[in-house]
């Protein structure tokens, strides 16, 4: 097959001032910067664009003189006002999370409405008056510091929590006594970290890196993640270090203590894919010393829960779809048979737990939620029964305790928590929203359409009932990492809903609504399949008359933004505008910065030759296409983004608005004190939504009217 060079060669060749332009965008300064890869010659003359935009001042500049020119823009849209009002009354409603219960507490967040961010509560009964043990919206004046992961005790008595300031990815863990409020014991550097606690009490089990170098916080990789367990009392400075592998510094690590406290399973992986070693420690020996069960880095094994000495993993080995298997330890043997417990199915296997000394077990059918009950030898012992077509996720707890809590959501039912006793079989409502807007007036469908190499591609349409024509269309996904996107509640989409638009989200391949199969078949050299299923869905959309000629908007964020500037580029004709959000956009150097090293799992390896041809060829920044006619774009980042670092969307917006991609805007807005998504404070989030539905309306032809 013939390689071709992006026509972004081209175009970033060019003098910014011959591009065609109706919009005065601000100048973007270029550099001659240009790096010969495998014989190409590839153009990047807005490198200077990566550099931190808290220490750059000339990017620091660029930031403010593009938000001004999009702010300006976004003041012009009539709908905007309107959005923002209805947003701000949808999303005033109450939200909780699935409780966790230990030492006969019941821990749990909850939101009032419109804080900025969800408070965490602590109950002394299942049904008891909840007081607040920490609330975030006290700990910064713009709300955007949030509570992260959190885990209480085993005996209840103390809360172990993380800080989550500004968006980063980066945390701060502390201690909280829950019967005195008191916080102690501070831990610094922790990124991508589960928090395990001892079985005692006595202190906890984290992941952390090395501090990086000055700054350099928000764009340094992340390399040699280590294990430590911090001693309730000591400094940090003297934790005592579990587990490393400085040979391997691009492995991470994450660990966890056992239900019944007597073993630490480590969890060693390198990228994203579900391959992972598993080391444990028997923390009852007299010297603990780590022992890995399963080698390579080949097959996911997902720790379950144990009982005695069994333990039970969700595994892809001889199983695409996933299975149970069960494991016993012996002290003498190198080897660690496993067997069968409950084979694959049809349907793909999305979760597993033991509660009440049976394996509960939640299912994708469809790219919709079930969940079976079995014992623990395996045997079929009935479902638990579910509300309607959703999603599900929880049934976390003790393998001794009977209760357990659900989390139940789908498109036009907001996020439900149940109570279920595992010994009766019944479920009952625990927290039950009430939100501003009537279910009954909405239909959610589920249809299947043909992609380019004639694979059937699920998806969901929803709307009003009485939207029967062609109607502005909100077509979503994402499309990898092995990631399925299910039906949920949001309340910000009804806000597109309810003017009479249409919201699709097309369950494309790369992500694992279908299992290992469906993952595989969007990723690496199997990437454009994504991007041609996307474009299906597209057409798919037309071609049955659920939405018209110009009225088609997309949006997908992180790898879907890298999803949505792919296809923009593909098939700018076919999209009336398109919201790409913290995209993944410049695929030849991904991999430079923070956790990009990981991606590579999905996208391959610039470095590598093959790899880097696939790349180039889809690349966002690097195939933009002058001459021909683009959708209106509003891309979206943020300045403390550490996943995906803004410097990619800077780079594209510039490349967009230095080429002729007709009359349609082409506009970046970058938030401040915000980061990937998590921990987004509710007023960002409003006005978010209220410039993205917006900007959408406009170039799709809604009509935006106030919400009686």
């Amino acid at each position: 097959m013939r390689f071709t060079l992006p026509l972004i060669a081209l175009v970033l060749a060019a003098p910014a001032q011959l591009q065609a332009q109706s919009m005065k965008y601000p100048e973007t300064r270029r550099v001659p910067q240009v790096d010969e890869q495998f014989g190409v010659k590839v153009a990047d003359p807005y490198r200077w664009l990566e550099n931190d935009v808290r220490t750059d001042a000339e990017v620091a500049k660029w930031v403010a003189d593009e938000n001004a020119v999009t702010n300006a823009y976004l003041a012009t849209l009539p709908g905007r006002d309107i959005f923002a009002a209805r947003l701000k009354q949808l999303l005033n409603y109450e939200r909780f999370g699935v409780p966790v219960k230990k030492g006969g507490r019941y821990f749990y967040t909850r939101n009032a409405g419109l804080q900025n961010q969800a408070a965490l509560y602590v109950r002394d009964s299942v049904n008891g008056e909840g007081r607040v043990l920490v609330d975030p919206n006290t700990w910064s004046k713009d709300g955007a510091t949030a509570l992260a992961e959190w885990t209480p005790s085993e005996d209840g008595h103390k809360l172990l929590y993380a800080v989550q300031d500004g968006g980063t990815d980066w945390r701060t863990v502390k201690v909280l006594d829950v019967a005195s409020g008191a916080i102690s014991d501070q831990i610094d550097w922790v990124k991508f970290s589960s928090l395990s606690w001892a079985k005692d009490g006595s202190g906890f089990y984290y992941s952390r890196f090395a501090a990086p170098a000055e700054g350099a916080k928000f764009q340094a990789l992340n390399e040699n993640q280590q294990v430590y367990f911090h001693k309730l009392g000591t400094p940090q400075s003297s934790d005592l270090l579990i587990y490393a592998t400085p040979d391997r510094p691009k492995m991470g690590h994450n660990a966890n203590v056992t239900d019944d406290g007597k073993w630490l399973v480590i969890t060693t992986h390198e990228g994203t894919d579900n391959r992972y070693e598993i080391t444990v420690i028997d923390l009852t020996a007299p010297r603990p010393a780590p022992r890995t069960i399963f080698k390579g880095l080949q097959n996911q094994w997902t720790f379950a829960g144990n009982v005695g000495g069994n333990f039970y993993w969700v595994t892809n080995k001889d199983a695409p779809r996933l299975r149970i298997v069960a494991t016993k330890l012996y002290a003498r043997s190198a080897e660690v048979p496993e067997h069968e417990v409950v084979p694959q199915g049809k349907d793909v296997l999305d979760g597993a737990s033991i509660v009440g000394g049976k394996l509960l077990l939640s299912y994708l059918a469809d790219v919709k939620s079930e969940v079976r009950r079995y014992t623990l030898d395996g045997k079929p012992d009935g479902v638990v029964p579910l509300p309607g077509i959703g999603d599900v996720g929880g049934f976390g707890g003790d393998p001794d305790d009977p209760e357990t809590f659900y989390a139940f959501t789908s498109f036009a039912t907001p996020t439900t928590i149940y109570r279920y006793d595992v010994s009766t079989g019944k479920a009952t409502p625990w927290a039950a929203p009430k939100v501003a807007f009537d279910p009954s007036r909405y239909a959610v469908e589920q249809r299947f359409y043909t992609s380019k190499d004639g694979t059937k591609v699920p998806m969901f349409v929803v709307k009003r009932k009485d939207v029967t024509g062609p109607a502005p269309t909100l077509l979503y996904a994402y499309g990898g990492f092995n990631i399925s996107v299910t039906p949920a509640f949001s309340a910000t989409r009804i806000a597109w809903l309810e003017q009479g638009g249409v919201f699709a989200v097309a369950n494309i391949r790369g992500g694992g609504e279908y299992g290992k199969p469906w993952h595989d078949g969007g990723r690496l050299a199997n990437k454009q399949n994504v991007f041609d299923d996307f474009i299906a869905a597209g057409e798919y959309l037309k071609a049955q008359h659920i939405t018209g000629a110009d009225q088609l908007v997309i949006q997908g964020g992180s790898n879907g933004g890298l999803l949505v500037g792919a296809v923009t580029n593909q098939r700018p004709d076919l999209f009336a505008a398109a919201l790409p959000a913290v995209g993944v956009m410049d695929m030849l150097r991904f991999d430079r910065f923070t956790a990009g090293r990981y991606w590579v799992d999905d996208y391959g390896y610039p470095s590598k030759e093959a790899d880097f041809k696939t790349l180039y060829a889809y690349s966002p920044y690097h195939n933009i296409r002058p001459g021909k006619p683009y959708p209106a774009i509003l891309a979206e980042t943020a300045d403390t983004d550490d996943r995906v670092v803004p410097g990619h969307t800077f780079k594209y917006t510039a490349a967009l608005q230095a080429a002729d991609l007709g009359p349609k805007p082409r506009l970046v807005r970058i938030e401040t004190r915000a980061g990937h998504g998590s921990g987004k404070p509710t007023d960002k989030v409003i006005a978010e939504t209220a410039d993205a539905w917006a900007f959408a309306a406009k170039w799709t032809g809604l009509s935006v009217k106030p919400v009686e």
